[in-house]
């Protein structure tokens, strides 16, 4: 029996996210793809867009065996811990036999020379990033400049050390243009994880196709851009659409909306959309803005700093404000410098809303990431997965929250515990949102089909 991890977000499933299962699958020869997927709040520090079981629903009926679900402390983490949590959870199952991602560049070869490169840096890295910092870059920016100036030199010794006809010798360009893409970015984090954890999973790589992460139109709609300005036709099938511009298209709450995702998605997830569309979703940060503003409020700058990812700079920024009386995303914009993104800013917001402390965060890094598996949802006929999981005895696996006192110890419970306060505050969002009540975590069963 061969399996296969998967680390996942599927905001929401779309083509793409079938195609990669499919490859993953056929690439490895696994007979079995588990998915580690992030619950109610995402990497980018926003809510995910619709409910997470809805979510493992859509995986388990598009060829995912099994979804665990990534404890939110990871699933709002900065890339490095974002994958590391993961990789320890898959590491820990004691069943997984391959990792596979998406890259833009899809060349695990040079995907692994960067992560080395950055796990054992060359002397003077420190100094250049810190340089490159104070210049006003932000870090993924300054990181990519350090790794240039100091690269030239380590390719001088690879030449001069390469005995071996097969060595590969990547240039600065090339690692340069990896670091600059989003796909490559979380990728490499993946395999510095494996490396550091002594991991014996194998990674995999997948060139990511069509849509890029961040573009914002639909694949129909950049086809027929695409046309306007030529002759050709475009035919390939399935469609292939950015999670962001799906999003983009269900965010207005029109039909019309909904009804342009439609090619994007496969046939039984735009079931389960038209049949929660503005009735469990879409959901946004805006709607959890008034208690997030309300805590900005209450906190003043030494208890900010108290939460994950949350700088005396930051903190600062953030009292210094005199008006909050703006949406998230302006309050975002008013708070952002050339070297703090919006993404970093979203989310230490979440960070606060869902009060992620750094205390806590680093006590579970310190402590192995991952202290229980929690099954979101199954395939019936792959139930064996988790007497597997069982079997090797390297971590709990929670299937009824209500059980877990009797399976973690305190700081586990801790960690659950995390989970259960996002659920329960995205499912107040949804009633407050559109009347709709969503099950609690003590009352929701796993996903089963």
């Amino acid at each position: 029996m061969k399996v296969v991890g998967l680390i996942t977000e599927y905001n929401p499933f779309h083509n793409g996210h079938k195609y990669h299962i499919e490859e993953a699958k056929r690439i490895t020869g696994a007979d079995y793809t588990i998915a580690v997927m992030s619950g109610n709040f995402v990497q980018r520090g926003t809510p995910a867009v619709i409910d997470k079981y809805s979510r493992a629903e859509m995986a388990l009926k598009n060829g995912v065996d099994l979804v665990l679900e990534l404890p939110v402390c990871y699933a709002t983490a900065s890339a490095e811990y974002f994958a590391h949590g993961a990789v320890a959870l898959l590491d820990k199952l004691g069943i997984v036999d391959y990792l596979c991602f998406g890259s833009e560049c899809g060349d695990i070869g040079l995907l692994m020379e960067t992560a080395k490169l950055l796990i054992d840096t060359p002397e003077g890295f420190d100094e250049q990033l810190l340089t490159s910092l104070k210049e006003g870059l932000t870090y993924p920016a300054a990181r990519t400049k350090a790794i240039e100036q100091i690269w030239n030199q380590k390719q001088l010794n690879q030449q001069d050390n390469a005995a071996d006809a097969d060595t590969t010798i990547y240039n600065k360009s090339e690692i340069s243009k990896v670091l600059s893409e989003p796909n490559n970015i979380l990728g490499i984090e993946y395999l510095k994880a494996l490396i550091k954890l002594s991991s014996s999973i194998v990674p995999v790589t997948i060139e990511r196709k069509s849509a890029h992460y961040h573009a914002k139109l639909l694949a129909d709609q950049e086809q027929s851009y695409a046309m306007s300005l030529s002759e050709s036709t475009v035919t390939d099938h399935p469609v292939i659409s950015s999670a962001t511009a799906i999003r983009g298209a269900l965010l207005d709450h029109h039909p019309a909306g909904l009804a342009l995702s439609e090619n994007s998605v496969p046939k039984d997830v735009f079931e389960i959309l038209s049949s929660c569309f503005n009735k469990t979703f879409p959901i946004t940060e805006e709607d959890f803005a008034g208690i997030l503003k309300y805590k900005l409020l209450f906190e003043n700058n030494r208890t900010l700093t108290s939460y994950s990812d949350i700088t005396n700079g930051l903190a600062d920024r953030i009292k210094n404000l005199s008006d909050y009386n703006v949406s998230l995303a302006q309050l975002a914009q008013n708070i952002k410098t050339r070297n703090m993104t919006l993404t970093r800013i979203n989310r230490a917001f979440i960070h606060i809303l869902l009060n992620i402390q750094k205390s806590t965060f680093d006590e579970y890094n310190q402590k192995g990431y991952a202290f229980y598996a929690r099954v979101l949802g199954i395939k019936k006929e792959s139930s064996h997965l988790l007497r597997k999981i069982t079997k090797a005895d390297k971590i709990p696996v929670i299937t009824k929250v209500s059980k877990a006192d009797k399976q973690l110890d305190a700081l586990g419970l801790r960690m659950l515990s995390g989970d259960l306060f996002a659920a329960h505050i995205y499912n107040q969002a949804v009633y407050e949102k559109y009347k709709t009540t969503l099950l609690n975590e003590y009352k929701h069963g796993i996903c089963m089909i």
